[in-house]
């Protein structure tokens, strides 16, 4: 939460905030994401504008996640800009009112509304940092990945090969294999 009561309600007034704080809970995706609690910089501008308070600046931290491919860890430093308007409530209320005459205007529910002098960033930070956010990380962009037979690391062992036989020629094989000699051909 950003406290916006220095701005007074003043158009044009303007005030800078620099701060450390906490990661929330789930500021990722399932392969990457920046850790609950972890710190993240904010580096913004809060500016009072005649519908509401205009947060700008940047967000950076450092996201942690796996490697897709070979499923090692991997640190990416992240940096958003945010931009963003938070409505006074009884502006939020009139643009939920006005919209297209008939109603809830349809874009009434992309408006962040302030709570009182606060401005709860969360949100918008959320939208800003997981869509930031690599969609499939990896660890280095030639990583070699996992032998999809056995699992091996393929960056540690780059000859790794298995012999494959189709499917379809494994009654032939058989026919080769002296261990699968039959108890008929033994005695002919």
């Amino acid at each position: 939460m950003l406290d916006t009561h220095e701005l007074g309600r003043r158009p044009g007034s303007m005030l800078d905030v620099r701060r450390t704080v906490s990661a929330p809970a789930d500021l990722g995706t399932a392969v990457i994401g920046i850790p609950e609690g972890s710190e993240l910089e904010l580096d913004l501008s809060l500016s009072a504008v005649m519908e509401g308070v205009l947060v700008s600046g940047t967000v950076s931290g450092r996201a942690v996640g796996e490697c897709v491919r070979c499923l090692d860890e991997v640190t990416e430093p992240v940096r958003v800009q945010l931009t963003e308007l938070f409505a006074y409530p009884e502006r939020a209320q009139a643009g939920r009112e006005g919209g297209d005459g008939h109603g809830e205007s349809e874009d009434a529910e992309d408006v962040y509304e302030l709570d009182g002098d606060l401005a709860d960033i969360e949100p918008a930070l959320r939208d800003s940092v997981v869509t930031a956010l690599p969609f499939s990380p990896v660890c280095r962009p030639d990583c070699p990945g996992l032998c999809s037979e056995c699992g091996a690391r393929l960056a540690e062992d780059p000859g790794h090969t298995h012999e494959l036989v189709d499917p379809r020629w494994s009654a032939l094989e058989s026919m080769f294999d002296t261990s699968n000699v039959s108890d008929e051909t033994k005695e002919s």
